[in-house]
């Protein structure tokens, strides 16, 4: 029976604003005795048909149920360094005033955002290393590093009184990560040794059968693809992804070429990894502008671009308007990253202007080798998480419907004892009784206006 308004001593509670039910835009918020731990606060964007810019507008989730709380909200806690998972801190960090926690890496890259003219930076903002213990509150905090497509990130073990919740975040099971250590769920075996409660598990690809391939699997096709062209290389991939970055750095020293990075966001990221010393240090890009002087074979471009975006490097491109590098005939571009839903028809009007350049494109998704992996666990990933956890509840998040419900049979076949299925503003009580009220919390939308630098609401908000 779920009664009160506030976190109970005797029980831990998860309340997702953001994030379940959906693709994007991470909020979670975990309560234990009357306190509030929040984790992540990422945005995702809206592709606004007709838009005179052209350029997508930042969303995010409105945080006014824990700002109406920021005197009982202890922390921000981030995973890892993507957008979906800490691109709202910079915009939203000053309704809510409470001291973010981040590993190196991703506390670079937010102040490497602000730093830019973006938002306002968090104090304090407290570094914490990969596989450190903090407390804050009543909360003890594990980060368990494991494997995805950025470095540094890291589940979380919440444990608070009797209570222990495992909140993975993003994770793969990769056994050749290229950047970071290799990590599999059997590597938990210590830490989940005293039992688990819950486990807040991502869903993104759980209706894909099987494994999700490695990086070192990208590595070898992108080399075999790479090794035998002749032409300019530009390679487009997120720029977030540290380990395809290494290795296109350890194809070019293979195959002759040099890289030039080309566009503000890959070199943010790049910078922002050696600054952390996640790349090799003998690897350095060369300046863009030199790329006009080298012959042909020995050019390498990591490009931004992979979604199509307004201004981005590969539209250049395809525009021929780029002020150091133009492609023609005998020139290769490879996508080296999935098309994100919503962004189908922006991909394919690059890939048709680069090929009617006479540019050869390569994808992923039609190509024999693996140009590209997925940084979330497939099926087969998920039973092996939950045959080393064995939890007595499974909550399915970070994804659609269709996601989670995948996730909840995965789940259920692999032994979990409980499986609680809901959306963004629902009520899980974790411990001691598992249950679920649903559309307890309010939840809304709000977005970033570039312009005007302004953030606004979106009237259907919804609450309970």
């Amino acid at each position: 029976m779920l009664t009160g308004s506030e976190p109970p001593s005797e029980g831990v509670w998860f309340v997702p604003l953001g994030g379940t039910g959906e693709i994007g835009m991470n909020l979670n918020l975990y309560g234990h005795a009357g306190r509030w731990l929040m984790v992540d606060c990422g945005i995702t964007f809206e592709h606004i048909p007709g838009s005179s810019s052209g350029r997508p507008r930042i969303e995010m989730a409105d945080p006014q149920f824990i700002k109406d709380r920021r005197q009982r909200l202890d922390a921000l806690l981030i995973t890892h360094a993507h957008e979906d998972h800490l691109g709202g801190v910079p915009y939203l960090w000053s309704q809510l005033q409470c001291p973010v926690y981040a590993t190196p890496f991703a506390a670079e890259v937010l102040r490497r955002k602000v730093a830019g003219g973006r938002g306002t930076l968090p104090q304090p903002l407290i570094e914490v290393t990969p596989g450190s213990t903090i407390s804050v509150g009543d909360f003890e905090i594990d980060w368990l590093p494991l494997t995805h497509s950025t470095a540094e990130t890291c589940a979380l073990l919440l444990r608070a009184g009797s209570s222990r919740i495992l909140h993975t975040a993003d994770w793969k099971i990769d056994q050749r990560p290229v950047v970071g250590e290799p990590w599999a769920p059997k590597d938990w075996v210590r830490q989940v040794s005293g039992g688990i409660d819950a486990v807040i598990c991502d869903s993104t690809n759980a209706t894909r059968e099987g494994f999700s391939p490695t990086e070192g699997d990208v590595a070898d096709g992108l080399l075999q693809t790479i090794a035998p062209l002749t032409g300019k290389v530009v390679v487009s991939c997120f720029a977030s992804n540290i380990a395809r970055l290494q290795t296109l750095f350890r194809i070019a020293e293979s195959t002759g070429r040099r890289v030039a990075l080309m566009g503000r966001s890959v070199d943010n990221m790049y910078r922002c990894a050696r600054r952390c010393d996640l790349l090799d240090s003998q690897h350095t890009p060369i300046d863009p502008a030199h790329v006009e002087y080298l012959p042909p074979q020995e050019i390498l471009v990591v490009a931004t671009g992979s979604q199509g975006e307004v201004g981005a490097t590969l539209q250049k491109l395809v525009m021929d308007s780029h002020r150091h590098l133009s492609l023609g005939e005998g020139d290769t571009v490879i996508l080296s990253a999935k098309t994100i839903p919503g962004n189908e028809q922006s991909v394919a009007r690059v890939v048709e202007g680069l090929r009617s350049r006479g540019v050869q494109v390569l994808q992923d998704e039609t190509s024999k080798r693996t140009l590209h992996a997925s940084g979330h666990p497939c099926a087969g990933e998920l039973s092996a998480l939950y045959d080393v956890v064995k939890p007595k509840l499974a909550i399915p998040v970070h994804g659609e419907a269709l996601h989670m419900d995948a996730h909840a049979r995965v789940a259920r076949q692999s032994g979990a004892k409980s499986v609680l299925t809901g959306t963004n503003g629902d009520l899980f009580v974790l411990t001691p009784e598992p249950g679920v009220r649903r559309r307890w919390a309010p939840t809304g939308r709000l977005f970033w206006d570039e312009e005007r630098e302004l953030l606004t609401a979106d009237a259907s908000s919804s609450a309970p």
